[in-house]
């Protein structure tokens, strides 16, 4: 390992500091309520959005004062933040009234199918047919529909807190494997899958089929474990909107397709995104307030993701890179965690030589671990800022989550090392 620079060391230093931070912001929540005088600023450092963009800006600050004005700058210039603004218009746009009245009607047409109990069918599809679909629409958009449908249903009343967090945590998890059906749509895939030469038939052979087998399992036991608790998913929402003209919905397909077909172009993408929020404004009796403060708070967590990450590369490289084959995937598992689970990725792209059973492992190791942590994989934000109203104190607290992941995350371990 080489020696690492003072910026590099005051990188990793704060960027410990932000992961024991996403850990005590129910801390600095109750100071809110306890100290009146700075209450805002306590309550916005209780914000998990807001915990990897506050760190960032303090390592902006150091590189700032220690490096100068043009290597701080060139710095930035060099990190890519096109994953931040992408999830910022797939939120916004996925979020939309007849986005999720096409959805919603799909989940129940496929519902009345299903030999279950409809509430059941519901939550089973919602947990598992919403998270593969990810691997054709993107995760973020994914995780988008499945939270947004979910609080509207299961969440429209009070339900236990187990239900709550293991709800949660097959959603996370479900959400990370589902989207390996396809090279485009996981993160952490699509990191390599240009640099690796993986095709769809390439991850369909080896991810994708595992995964939608730990995908159903995790959502069935999950169905069968809460049971009791999911009838009042098939009761009709005392409130319905008016439904969405046809057209109305076709126009908003094609707005979300446009941004997923462009995902790596953020100057076409965002165009569309502009012209989206034009028509959108222009027919606002077709809509529901856009999420657009959810989906800023998750973009500015994800580009603070982005900054502080790009400055850990001189430990995590030699830490992955020591492992085998079989140590790489539980190693993978254990650092996304604590790390976004693309930055992995990335960095097993940079090396040359890698045997191809190293890198299946390491990606399937990434996308298994990327429900245990709301820094794991970047749609969790996106769930996380839909979904946190209806937890205790509106906070996801993170122990409860990667305690409620662990079940799911041992099937997915299981579906990716036997099978």
């Amino acid at each position: 390992m080489n020696t690492p620079t003072l910026i590099q060391v005051i990188g990793a230093t704060l960027f410990g500091l932000a992961v024991l931070h996403t850990f005590s912001t129910k801390y600095f929540e109750r100071l809110a309520h306890t100290q009146h005088r700075h209450a805002g600023l306590w309550h916005l450092l209780g914000e998990v959005e807001v915990v990897f963009g506050f760190w960032a800006m303090v390592l902006m600050l150091f590189m700032f004062g220690i490096s100068g004005t043009q290597e701080a700058t060139a710095y930035l210039d060099s990190r890519n933040f096109t994953e931040p603004m992408f999830v910022f218009a797939i939120m916004v746009i996925a979020a939309t009234r007849p986005i999720l009245q096409f959805a919603g009607a799909a989940v129940r047409f496929m519902a009345r199918y299903l030999p279950l109990p409809h509430g059941m069918a519901l939550y089973f599809l919602l947990l598992s047919f919403v998270p593969l679909l990810g691997s054709f629409i993107t995760e973020p958009a994914a995780m988008t529909l499945a939270a947004l449908m979910l609080r509207d249903t299961l969440f429209s009343r009070e339900v236990s807190t187990q239900l709550k967090y293991g709800t949660l945590g097959v959603l996370f998890v479900n959400i990370s494997i589902g989207g390996t059906l396809t090279p485009f749509a996981a993160p952490p895939v699509l990191m390599v899958a240009g640099q690796w030469n993986w095709d769809i038939w390439f991850m369909i052979a080896n991810f994708g089929w595992k995964a939608a087998i730990a995908v159903l399992f995790n959502a069935g036991s999950a169905m069968l474990l809460f049971r009791r608790e999911l009838g009042h998913m098939a009761a009709q929402p005392k409130e319905q909107a008016a439904l969405v003209p046809v057209a109305m919905i076709a126009v908003h397909l094609m707005f979300l397709l446009g941004v997923v077909v462009f995902a790596h172009h953020p100057a076409v993408f965002m165009g569309l995104f502009l012209f989206f929020l034009g028509f959108a404004s222009a027919y606002l009796r077709h809509q529901n307030p856009l999420i657009l403060r959810e989906a800023f708070l998750v973009a500015f967590f994800l580009a603070g993701l982005v900054v502080l990450g790009g400055v850990q590369q001189w430990w995590l490289e030699p830490v992955l890179m020591s492992m085998d084959a079989n140590s790489v995937f539980f190693g993978a598992v254990a650092l996304t965690a604590i790390t976004d689970n693309a930055a992995l990725t990335y960095l097993g792209s940079l090396v040359d030589g890698l045997s191809l059973d190293f890198k299946t492992a390491l990606v399937a190791g990434a996308v298994t671990g990327g429900g245990l942590t709301l820094i794991a994989n970047a749609p969790n934000p996106a769930g996380a800022a839909i979904l946190k109203e209806k937890f205790s104190d509106h906070a996801i607290q993170p122990l409860g989550l990667l305690i409620a992941a662990l079940p799911p995350t041992l099937v997915a371990v299981l579906a990716f090392r036997l099978l």
